[in-house]
């Protein structure tokens, strides 16, 4: 994050649905602080509470404690209608019996702009998103990732400081969502203003985000950048839960050692108390194959990508290991290899 004043801050909020002793605590004293012009992205598996903190935010629920603000006023006191923000939500929420451009005129017909200011900033949110040979159309007439765009527009021309986006290309096939991804990073740099970005799918959120919150049961486990967050987790679940990892149970059996449940001796960058129990976790592509090493395994089946193979090997106790190694000269299925699993790529969490 850039040193710019902070857009959104959100400061020890926390959220219960129900009453009494059927209440469900969703948010636990949530505390972050959102850059301007920041693509900041809301990360985590269905029930985490990653939508109701948006929701939060653009004013569709009451907080039980705790204030947000925006840059530095706060605003969890305000409707909706009142905050300075937008939101794009999954189903895109159209008026099909408006034409494009009256549905992205609407919002601003709201602001009671002139007719001419209006014409003048639908069509700049609609060129912008590049949808202005459509504006006569209705949306029935449009695909799901033109519908898409059209939301977006439609969110901007009131220009508004920060923009919410409620998981806004799952509807959307993976080659379209995959265009839309790239799409929808050019349109933040090109509008200049906060995105807020709620997604399950990790690796949606590396590709777009400046920043990612983890969350999962009501808290933020680990707030970083992307790279950090994928290389160096900061919890096991967070290293589970953010793209594939081999995960290997074991236990310290001295100073930069583990010894691992499959009965190996691994070397490792961090000290624990001897005796503990650990996981030991390392990415497919950080593995590597050696002509002997520490570590033996079984090469139980090969998935061919093109530019890599995922090769699946059973280790002596039965565990799985996933291994993303070069397409060339290659094991065959049940062949007995070796292992090498460099100190500097492992990492290990408390069990």
């Amino acid at each position: 994050m850039t040193n710019a004043p902070s857009a959104i801050t959100v400061q020890s909020v926390s959220k219960s649905f129900g009453r009494g002793d059927a209440a469900i605590r969703v948010l636990h004293d949530v505390s972050v602080e959102i850059g301007a012009r920041e693509f900041f992205t809301l990360l985590g598996p269905s029930g985490c509470g990653k939508t109701t903190l948006l929701r939060l935010i653009a004013g569709f629920e009451e907080l039980d404690s705790g204030s947000i603000a925006i840059e530095g006023a706060r605003i969890d006191h305000l409707p909706p209608f009142q905050r300075p923000v937008n939101t794009v939500f999954q189903n895109y929420a159209l008026f099909p019996h408006l034409t494009v451009a009256q549905n992205v005129a609407f919002a601003l017909e709201m602001q009671n702009l002139s007719a001419a200011e209006v014409r003048r900033r639908a069509g700049e949110a609609l060129e912008m998103v590049r949808m202005g040979s459509f504006a006569a159309r209705k949306p029935s007439e449009l695909s799901g990732g033109q519908q898409q765009r059209v939301a977006l527009a439609r969110a901007l021309a009131p220009r508004p400081k920060v923009l919410l986006l409620d998981e806004p290309l799952s509807a959307l096939d993976l080659k379209l969502r995959k265009e839309m991804q790239i799409e929808l990073k050019q349109l933040q740099t090109e509008a200049g203003i906060t995105f807020v970005f709620v997604t399950h799918d990790q690796e949606e959120a590396l590709t777009l985000s400046d920043r990612i919150a983890v969350m999962q049961g009501g808290r933020i486990l680990q707030l970083d950048t992307p790279r950090t967050i994928y290389e160096r987790p900061a919890h096991r679940f967070v290293a589970d839960f953010i793209g594939e990892i081999n995960l290997l149970d074991g236990q310290v059996s001295g100073p930069g050692r583990v010894r691992l449940d499959c009965g190996a001796e691994i070397a490792v960058a961090a000290d624990q108390t001897p005796g503990a129990r650990v996981t030991v976790a390392i990415r497919p592509e950080r593995a590597a194959l050696a002509q002997s090493g520490a570590l033996p395994a079984e090469v139980t089946h090969a998935a061919y990508l093109g530019t890599a193979t995922i090769l699946q090997l059973r280790l002596a106790n039965g565990a799985p290991f996933l291994l993303r190694a070069a397409s060339a000269n290659l094991p065959e299925i049940g062949a007995q290899v070796s292992l090498h699993l460099p100190s500097d790529a492992l990492q290990v969490f408390a069990a």
